[in-house]
């Protein structure tokens, strides 16, 4: 029998202090009934000897501390899961929000995961096709990586993130594959948006939702990567499937973690953020990955907006040292037209050379993507020159580089939200850009790779 306090001492907002405890635990759940019945829910955020902070899940509006009582239940916060979460829109909590009925589980199982041994970690090797150029040819995506997506207010991330969840498999074997979506403080426009076209495209009989709104209480959005992220663990782990984990968006988690940390008054680290930001944001990115012995599969897909723009922010800051890469989103891109504005030259997977090449994809695209990259390097450049000195102040050569960028962002990167590529396809309309320099200055593909691939009309000689 679970003991009843009735030691409620204080109340600040979504916090409340209760004193003379016994045995509770760190991040343990709690029940506070109130005299009429209602229950409300939380979970411990500290233990001081017997005093222990509780955090409400909800507004403490109305909540009378002289009739209230604390019910300690044991456990932490769990998700119930089953196959049967494929095809199903969640909330923050782990709820059913579309309707239906609720989950009858196949376990219950801890949010807050459990540490991975290093040394049980597979290193990631394998090819995921997102169906998008920028991504496939140059920055590629792997299997069990983590490679965040930094965008800006206003960028249109979301479209990207809904892209990439409708048209992202593991090529070259029949596995079963799987995408967990979740929506951190979106608007309900946002949330409307992603759930209609997830159901338009048929996407979502492979994928779980999980929807957190932005007037959902701020310890909600605290749990709802981490239901996703325990959810993807079950799929992967449990049932020997290759899980796509989109997270969107990590500013708001960390706002949301901010906001926890001024309520229990906490000393601020960088900008007002707690000075754990980043062990919270590795506890989350870490769950990604492949495991020894293990069929399946997490990678994952972070999506942020960088305040501002800045690069230099404490949130994609931190989570560029965690990760293995970043996909750039460019303001300026978005404002020419580009769909997606992907930013080829920051952009960088660091894993990508493990995931490409004969077997994997085709044995001239690492010399393809180090060319193209470059070419429009060098294109980019010569633009730059023209806008200070003059069209005139180039040389014939850059004016064929200059050409080639501007060929290079209207066909290569900017493909729509609606067309999917195969590698196959990328990779050709990567040498027919190619194409439109002189073979001369294809320095970086070696000579027998150039007359295989390199289409043979119009083929300009030196």
């Amino acid at each position: 029998m679970l003991k009843e306090y009735r030691t409620i001492r204080e109340l600040v907002g979504p916090l409340m202090l209760v004193q003379d405890v016994q045995g509770v635990t760190y991040n343990e759940l709690v029940e506070i009934r109130e005299q009429s019945g209602q229950i409300r829910r939380g979970k411990v955020l500290e233990v001081n000897g017997s005093t222990a902070l509780v955090q409400l899940f909800e507004s403490s509006q109305g909540l009378r501390m002289d009739t209230s009582t604390a019910r300690f239940l044991g456990r932490s916060i769990e998700l119930s899961v089953s196959m049967d979460m494929l095809g199903r829109v969640f909330d923050g909590m782990g709820n059913p929000k579309d309707g239906g009925a609720a989950i009858i589980p196949d376990k219950r199982m801890d949010i807050n995961g459990t540490p991975l041994n290093p040394a049980a970690r597979d290193y990631p090797s394998e090819f995921i096709q997102t169906g998008i150029s920028v991504i496939d040819g140059l920055n590629t995506l792997v299997r069990g990586q983590k490679l965040p997506v930094f965008s800006g207010s206003g960028l249109p991330h979301a479209q990207l993130a809904t892209q990439i969840a409708r048209q992202a498999r593991v090529l070259g074997q029949d596995s079963k594959f799987a995408v967990v979506f979740a929506a951190i403080g979106i608007t309900f426009e946002e949330a409307d948006y992603f759930i209609s076209d997830f159901k338009r495209t048929g996407a979502i009989e492979h994928a779980v939702l999980f929807m957190n709104l932005a007037n959902d209480p701020a310890v909600e959005r605290i749990s709802t990567p981490r239901m996703a992220l325990t959810a993807a663990e079950y799929l992967a782990y449990e049932k020997d499937m290759h899980v796509l984990v989109i997270l969107t968006d990590m500013t708001n988690y960390a706002e949301a973690l901010r906001e926890v940390s001024a309520a229990r008054k906490e000393v601020p680290g960088r900008r007002g953020y707690p000075g754990y930001l980043y062990t919270d944001l590795a506890s989350l990115y870490e769950r990604a990955g492949r495991i020894i012995g293990k069929k399946g599969s997490i990678t994952q897909i972070p999506i942020l907006t960088m305040p501002e723009d800045d690069k230099t922010h404490p949130i994609p800051d931190l989570t560029g040292y965690i990760t293995e890469g970043q996909i750039i989103l460019s303001r300026e891109l978005h404002r020419k037209g580009v769909t997606p504005p992907i930013d080829a030259l920051p952009s960088l997977s660091r894993l990508k050379d493990k995931g490409i090449g004969e077997g994997k994809t085709r044995k001239d695209h690492a010399a393809t993507m180090n060319q193209l990259f470059a070419a429009y390097s060098r294109g980019k450049d010569a633009k730059e020159l023209a806008v200070i000195l003059g069209e005139a102040s180039l040389t014939d050569m850059d004016k064929k580089f200059a050409a080639f960028s501007d060929a290079f962002e209207k066909r290569y990167v900017s493909q729509g939200y609606q067309t999917e590529r195969s590698i196959e396809e990328t990779l050709d309309l990567g040498w027919e850009l190619l194409k439109m320099l002189p073979r001369t200055e294809l320095k970086r593909i070696r000579d027998d790779m150039v007359d295989e691939f390199l289409p043979k009309s119009g083929t300009e000689e030196a």
